[in-house]
């Protein structure tokens, strides 16, 4: 049974890992537009700076502000670095199998009918993959990256 404590620290650190999410996204984001669009990067090379950017920033925050650690960061920024790279196959094949497997990147337009779209499966599919990718990343960190040593020495945050 977790703890009372546990649980706030958890939902704390949930809360600030999603913050650090929305900082990423538009790290992203801006660094492609203005590569991509202001200095005429081409997509794919503007793309991944963009990412490894919005990485950067995540590992740095999560470091500090999320998970408060001052370990060995060659070693948490490399577990890191993987946890990044399992997560995202991950999302990977969860939208592969929900597009091609299920056949959702067909889904008509009014599949929510409050919202119709074009592209609606390819759409709910993001955002499902992008879900399971978040959930499993801060496991992943949270159990592997930036763990602590004794689980019951464990502070709540004032």
């Amino acid at each position: 049974m977790i703890s009372r404590d546990e649980a706030r620290k958890t939902l704390i650190q949930l809360f600030k890992y999603g913050v650090i999410g929305v900082m990423n996204t538009l790290i992203t984001a801006v660094s492609f537009y203005l590569l991509n669009t202001w200095l005429g990067v081409p997509y794919g090379p503007a793309n991944i700076i963009g990412y490894v950017l919005g990485v950067i920033n995540s590992f740095v925050w999560n470091r500090n502000w999320v998970f408060k650690t001052k370990k060995n960061i060659k070693r948490e920024a490399l577990l890191f670095g993987c946890g990044f790279f399992i997560c995202w196959l991950l999302q990977g094949g969860v939208s592969l199998f929900l597009l091609e497997g299920l056949g959702w990147k067909n889904l008509p337009v009014d599949t929510i009918p409050f919202l119709p779209m074009e592209k609606a499966g390819q759409n709910i599919v993001m955002v499902i993959s992008m879900v399971v990718y978040t959930i499993a990343n801060y496991v992943y960190n949270r159990t592997v990256t930036f763990k602590e040593k004794d689980e019951n020495s464990i502070t709540p945050e004032s």
